[in-house]
Formats: structure tokens, C-alpha cells, sequence
């Protein structure tokens, strides 16, 4: 520990994670708790906050070949109510991570800023790195504006504040009611455990734990994992439910050669693209190898991820600087093909696929059918397309979809 001018104890080895969700405790939680941090979690559900502190440990169940539990230890968690408390904490912490979406990023901000605030008045030379576990492009420059909000105007940012881009990697699917009732804190994952993140942007050294893969070019994998990897897992799930809509998992329908193949033909045509975007970064072999990983993992029986978890939320998966369109603004910029692409995101549009109590989902249903009523219109106003710019694009998707109609 470090102690400050005024006493206050900073521990070194004390993360503290902003969002107890599937990937705060699963992937962030778990590095770091197994490999000898005390981990404090900041959330607003008062029942997994008692819980947390109750048990002071939580159990994640990996699923893959052979089923395996790994035990967090050394766990206690508080209210986001409490800014005060989190403040202290943030203030006393080795390193804090942030896994609450983008839309809660505004509400944690102001608590983010009270611990810098505090930490800086107890000793204004010893920075914190926020490590962002948010799967969004530009997510450093996002958060930074959000916290300068409501830091004062001569605070130094620069030199206090590491803001630790990621590329997220995990999945984590959806539990079922009965699972939940058994253990509300128990959380399921794939045995996947690398947590790609920017190396470059650490106020101070990089934990030196197992799993963390610090990279040079952070943007670079980003891009990868939005537009390899969620790209692919879409592309299974909107063609596979449109030719198969009564299955419920995804290795479902990976299991049709059709699926699998047009899937894998779409991947490829996004790592083409990446490597005329990042020919530092990636080679061909490289993106290949990572193809083939992540359909390997997708087909993982023992997961259960379900079509519907992982195609819905329609508005925002089939928007502007998502995993398809963001792809094909990369292939417009390089001038390369995206036609496989384009034709996987056209059958989202069909996407009506029923969660596990068998409804689908009624903000998707709302989507699809201003859709159909409108469909220039509603990418503009509820996807972020540009009318102008996106305008041959959407022409395009447009004639893809119709076609797709009387399939």
C-alpha cells in the first residue's frame, strides 16, 4: 500500500468495477479477483450489492468442453447511491474498470470524478487508469468528455488519468429464471480469458496478471472484434433464424452448412477488408486462424447461447458505426467489396426471433415494422445513417431486403 499525505491508504492490488453485470464479474471480476486483487464492485441493484457483501465471493461456471467453476474471492460491493463511499474507493484504488454500457457512462461519470477529485487532493502526482470495458469505438474519448464534465478546470488529465481502450472479447450468455433463483450471483462463460487493451495509454505499469493482452494499435482491435467478430455472430443469427425460425441456439443453426459457410464467407470478407485498413496490425494467416477460433466458439453446445440473445436490439446492431455498416464505410474508404456483408445485414431486417419465455422483443417489432413502412427514413432517425452520404448504401439494402421478401 501507499500511504498519502493524509493518511489515506491507496492499495495497489484493489480494483474497483464500475457495473456488477455478466462481464463486470465474469471477465473483468474474475482476472482480476484470481489473480489477487480485491475487487469492489459499484452497481445500483441493491440485491446483488447485498449479496456481494454477504457471500464476499461469487462462483463463475466456465462452459466449454469439460464444465469448470472458478471462485472470486475477496469480493464486497457498493451502491452507486452512495457517491461518498465510491468516492473513497476510487480514490484508494490500484486501478478502476468500467463495464456499464455506453448510455450509463454519463451517470457513472460524476461518481468516476469525485474519487479523482479526492485522490487527487490527497496526492496530486499519482495517477489511476480507468480501464474501459465497453466495446465502442472511440471509448476513451467518449468517457475523458463525460468526466471533465464535472472535474474542475485546471485538473490535470492528462498526466493523472489513463483511459484504457479494450476489445471485448467474451461471451456471456443470458441465464436462465431457474439459474438465477439458484444463485443470483453466479454467472455463466465461455472458457475464453483475454482481455486485448491498449497498451499504450497506462498512467502507470500494466498489471502484470494473466490473461491481459496490452496491444500498440488499440483502434486496430477494435475494429477486429466489431467487425469480425460481432459481425459473424449477427451474420449466424439473422441468417439462421431467416432460414430456420424456430430454432432457438445458436449452434443450431451453425449446424446448417449453409449458415456456416455464408457465415464464414462474411467473416472473411471483413478480415479483407481490415487488412487493407491495418496492414501493421493483421496478416491474412492471422485473421484466418481468428476466424476459425471464434466459429469454433460459437458452435460451443455446452454455452447455449440462444439466436435471439445474440441477434436482438435490431436499431442498434444494424446502425450506422455497427458491426455491418461500420464495416462497409471501411470497405467504401479502401475500396473493397462488402457485398456478403451487406447481404448478412439485410437479413436482419427479417429478425423476429422469441426470447425464453417465447416473445420477441416489442422495441424490435416496433423497428421492423417502421421498417417496412418507411425504411430510408427510419435508418436515418433510428439507426444514425446519414441521408446523404449512406444514400447509395442504403439503396442497395434497400433492393437486397425486397428481394429477400418474396425469397
Amino acid at each position: 500500500m501507499r500511504l498519502t499525505e493524509n493518511k489515506q491508504m491507496v492499495e495497489p492490488r484493489k480494483i474497483v468495477i464500475f457495473g456488477a453485470g455478466k462481464i463486470g464479474r465474469s471477465f473483468i471480476g474474475q482476472l482480476f479477483g484470481t489473480n489477487g486483487y480485491r475487487v469492489v464492485f459499484v452497481d445500483i441493484d441493491p440485491v446483488i450489492i447485498a449479496r456481494l457483501n454477504e457471500a464476499g465471493s461469487y462462483r463463475v461456471v466456465i462452459k466449454g468442453d469439460h464444465e469448470s467453476i472458478l471462485v472470486v474471492p475477496n469480493v464486497r460491493a457498493i451502491g452507486a447511491n452512495d457517491p461518498d463511499a465510491v468516492a473513497e474507493a476510487v480514490a484508494t484504488a490500484g486501478i478502476v474498470a468500467i463495464s456499464v454500457g455506453k448510455n450509463a457512462l454519463p451517470k457513472v461519470a460524476p461518481l468516476i470524478a469525485g474519487g479523482l477529485i479526492k485522490r487527487y487532493n490527497s496526492d496530486p502526482d499519482f495517477p489511476l487508469d480507468l480501464i474501459l470495458a465497453e466495446n465502442m469505438r472511440s471509448a476513451a474519448e467518449f468517457v475523458r468528455a463525460e468526466i471533465e464534465k464535472h472535474l474542475p478546470l485546471n485538473y490535470p488529465v492528462d498526466q493523472l488519468v489513463g483511459l484504457i481502450e479494450t476489445s471485448i472479447g467474451k461471451m456471456v450468455p443470458n441465464m436462465t429464471t431457474a439459474d438465477l433463483e439458484n444463485d443470483p450471483l453466479v454467472v455463466f462463460a465461455e472458457p475464453y480469458n483475454t482481455l486485448i487493451l491498449d497498451g499504450k495509454s497506462f498512467k502507470s505499469p500494466i498489471p502484470e496478471i494473466q490473461g491481459l493482452a496490452p496491444k500498440s494499435n488499440i483502434r486496430a482491435w477494435v475494429d477486429r472484434k466489431a467487425f469480425i467478430h460481432n459481425m459473424g455472430h449477427a451474420t449466424a443469427a439473422y441468417y439462421g433464424h431467416f432460414l430456420h425460425p424456430d430454432y432457438v441456439y445458436l449452434y443450431q443453426v451453425l449446424d446448417d452448412k449453409k449458415v456456416f459457410d455464408f457465415t464464414r464467407e462474411a467473416m472473411r470478407q471483413s478480415a479483407d477488408i481490415l487488412l487493407g485498413a491495418y496492414p501493421e496490425d493483421f496478416t491474412p494467416k492471422d485473421l484466418e486462424s481468428h476466424i476459425d477460433d471464434l466459429l469454433h466458439r460459437f458452435r460451443n453446445r455446452a454455452l447455449k447461447d440462444t439466436v435471439f440473445r445474440v441477434g436482438q436490439d435490431l436499431p442498434r446492431k444494424l446502425g450506422s458505426d455497427d458491426r455491418f455498416m461500420g464495416a462497409i464505410h471501411l470497405a467504401v474508404n479502401s475500396k473493397k467489396p462488402y457485398d456478403k456483408i451487406l447481404e448478412a445485414m439485410a437479413y436482419g431486417f427479417f429478425f423476429d426471433a422469441n426470447d425464453d419465455s417465447d416473445h420477441p422483443s416489442s422495441s424490435d417489432l416496433s423497428f421492423l415494422r417502421m421498417v417496412d413502412q418507411n425504411f430510408e427514413n427510419t435508418l436515418i432517425d433510428k439507426c444514425g445513417y446519414d441521408g446523404l452520404i449512406d444514400c447509395p448504401i442504403v439503396v442497395k439494402l434497400g433492393q437486397m431486403v425486397n428481394r429477400l421478401r418474396i425469397f
